[in-house]
């Protein structure tokens, strides 16, 4: 039995602290408000834990909530975190809701909280937003930051920063019971080329002039190339393209899950000039060979380095994933589709309420008309 009764509880007047006993205390403040508080003492620490407002928490429940944290301080569990879960955890996307406003009060003008927001959702969301903040590891955020740490150095650290920041938050808030390991992730990345030198990343009003250049001589690296960048997909993708991924009366290339980066099958509807493409490569195919851009020996993909070689003997510094990034600011920057059209078209995880729409549905044809048009400025010889 403890010290205190309700009774006493209720006549508490004067200013101080009452002792119930196992650590548990009535504190009783100047201007008459009382709350309960919990010491725990162990290895030589001490650490005070409030338990709410003596109005609204009775002494039966007090003693409870005090016998609960001394239990988790003995199982080495942080209370602070064990209460915040049991509260309910919030996703990454929740709580960069509540940090992005804490924030903008520092913020010069409004262009930054737009430029949080917006690299938040092209970049962040679509892969851990709908994620709590304690399920949220390192190789998560090392995975998103690698598609653009190369290509898009500057933003991909502000990325990072901003990811940091929240789950910072999250840490202090009792949400997660570890910092997010961010030195250790960026040791875990590739050295990001110099400022001064060549980004990975081709700028997109660029595209359309590169793209003559490659159509000036003919080879099945070249096709492939004007391939990737028209429908904006990855190095592998295309390279280990088969004809039976095609269907090219409905217009559209199914790549199945297993080579897909994500492990979930990729629609992608094809514009007038990827077919064009496939209508020459179905020109120059050999017999039954399978390979839609075959190698050298002809039923063996071409190698990694390939398409690389083809750019260096360009003289472009830019790498084929480069051209993801391109055609994703020509997206943000020429036109008005939202980012999870886009996000779609360059098959980063979506949420999984859009997601059957993505694949069959109304986003599949939105993407489609998103890849005309990333045809027809990419065909805009003249014009840029």
């Amino acid at each position: 039995m403890g010290k205190l009764s309700a009774t006493a509880v209720k006549a508490a007047k004067r200013p101080g602290r009452l002792g119930d006993g196992d650590g548990l205390f009535l504190i009783v403040q100047p201007g008459g408000g009382k709350s309960w508080m919990c010491r725990v003492q162990k290895n030589g620490h001490r650490r005070d834990f409030g338990l709410g407002s003596a109005s609204k928490v009775s002494l039966a429940t007090a003693r409870e909530r005090a016998r609960e944290i001394r239990a988790w301080v003995e199982l080495g569990l942080d209370p602070i975190f064990e209460r915040r879960k049991a509260e309910g955890i919030p996703t990454f996307r929740q709580a960069a809701a509540k940090v992005i406003p804490a924030h903008s009060k520092t913020w010069r003008n409004e262009k930054h909280g737009k430029q949080w927001h917006q690299t938040l959702e092209t970049y962040v969301f679509p892969q851990i937003g709908d994620l709590q903040v304690h399920e949220i590891t390192g190789p998560m955020i090392r995975n998103l930051l690698s598609d653009i740490w190369l290509a898009k150095p500057e933003t991909a650290r502000r990325v990072r920063q901003r990811i940091g920041t929240v789950l910072d938050w999250a840490y202090a808030s009792g949400y997660r019971e570890n910092e997010a390991p961010m030195r250790a992730i960026t040791k875990g990345l590739p050295r990001q080329p110099r400022k001064d030198g060549h980004f990975a990343a081709m700028a997109y009003s660029k595209v359309p002039s590169f793209i003559m250049k490659l159509t000036a001589r003919e080879s099945f690296s070249r096709l492939a190339l004007r391939f990737a960048i028209l429908t904006a997909a990855r190095s592998g993708e295309i390279r280990g393209a088969v004809w039976e991924e095609f269907d090219l009366d409905a217009k559209i290339w199914t790549i199945p899950a297993a080579r897909m980066k994500a492990e979930r099958e990729h629609v992608i509807p094809l514009s007038l000039p990827t077919l064009v493409i496939l209508e020459r490569c179905k020109e120059l195919r050999i017999g039954s060979r399978s390979l839609v851009f075959p190698g050298a020996r002809g039923d063996a993909p071409m190698s990694d380095m390939t398409l690389t070689k083809l750019l260096r003997e360009m003289k472009e510094s830019v790498t084929v994933h480069g051209f993801r990034s391109a055609f994703r600011d020509w997206v943000s920057e020429e036109t008005l589709y939202p980012g999870e059209i886009a996000e779609a078209a360059l098959a980063h995880r979506v949420r999984d309420k859009t997601e059957a729409a993505y694949r069959r549905g109304s986003l599949l044809e939105k993407r489609r008309k998103l890849m005309d048009e990333w045809g027809d400025y990419c065909q805009n010889f003249g014009e840029n």
